[in-house]
């Protein structure tokens, strides 16, 4: 067994462990405790993990390594880093009540579906493509963040709008909403990940552009990769437009939100899983 799976198994095993900690007040039917300084220690600790096992499943000797379920790692590790962070200067702890079973299941995919002889392979004196990937990762990491949270915003507006359901008929999910941060704060935090999410996307894009003007002579590549990530790039940016225009925000705001997260991940995780695992064969 190589050291990247057990890594990834221990982080599974780690997040888990403060899935269930975060977890058992709301279970109990109390408040969610607030997050102190041991958990905030055992949270960086459990990333501290996490990047060693990501480490040691990408990066080789000569080159890169990297599929599906490493790319859904990197995303997760990547994003909560950027909660971590946050959370030092706003108090986010409910959304770690979705954040940490999400990254658990993905250590654990990336545990049982490690980089193959079907991944992707870059070679390490490629510089560009490097900068390239890691601008494309960080991404993906923040705007994917910020579809969770959208999630989460839309099932909160919902729980406002119609408290009595949803007291009567799902009492769990009632304490949950009710943990978390409150919408406004909420909507300011997800415009700053979308924000900062598109200028790394446009970062991607213009060292793609780099990359593939270097091998093939054309300044785009014509597949999927492109066509989505030009697609979510175009939604972002139209619904930033609209905000600083014309004060989109609320539903709207959520929706193309959630648009442009879905068309981003088509761009990569989603075609190299239909690839790798269903069809059992790589794409470059």
């Amino acid at each position: 067994m190589s050291a990247d799976i057990v890594l990834h198994s221990l982080a599974a095993l780690a997040y888990l462990l403060l899935s269930l900690s975060i977890w058992r007040p709301i279970l109990q039917q109390k408040s969610l405790s607030q997050t102190g300084s041991v958990k905030q220690v055992c949270i960086l600790a459990t990333l501290l993990l996490h990047g060693i096992a990501v480490h040691w499943a990408l990066i080789y000797p000569d080159h890169l390594k990297l599929n599906w379920s490493l790319g859904l790692s990197i995303t997760i590790w990547l994003g909560m880093i950027v909660f971590w962070i946050e959370s030092r200067l706003n108090k986010l702890d409910g959304l770690l009540l979705l954040l940490l079973p999400i990254a658990t299941l993905i250590c654990l995919l990336a545990a049982f579906f490690p980089p193959g002889t079907n991944s992707l392979v870059i070679p390490s004196h490629s510089h560009q493509f490097k900068l390239h990937l890691l601008a494309s990762l960080f991404a993906y990491s923040l705007i994917a963040i910020a579809a969770i949270q959208a999630f989460l915003m839309t099932a909160l507006d919902q729980y406002l709008h119609k408290p009595v359901n949803f007291q009567e008929n799902a009492g769990l999910l009632s304490r949950i909403l009710e943990a978390q941060p409150p919408l406004m704060l909420q909507e300011r935090i997800l415009f700053r990940l979308i924000w900062i999410g598109f200028s790394v996307l446009t970062l991607s894009i213009i060292t793609g552009s780099m990359v593939s003007l270097s091998q093939t002579s054309q300044i785009l590549p014509f597949d999927h990769k492109t066509f989505f990530t030009l697609l979510s790039w175009l939604v972002f940016g139209v619904l930033l437009l609209g905000r600083s225009l014309w004060g989109w925000r609320g539903r709207l705001a959520l929706r193309w939100t959630l648009v442009g997260f879905a068309l981003l991940m088509l761009a990569y995780t989603g075609t190299r899983f239909i690839f790798e695992v269903v069809l059992n064969k790589g794409i470059a």
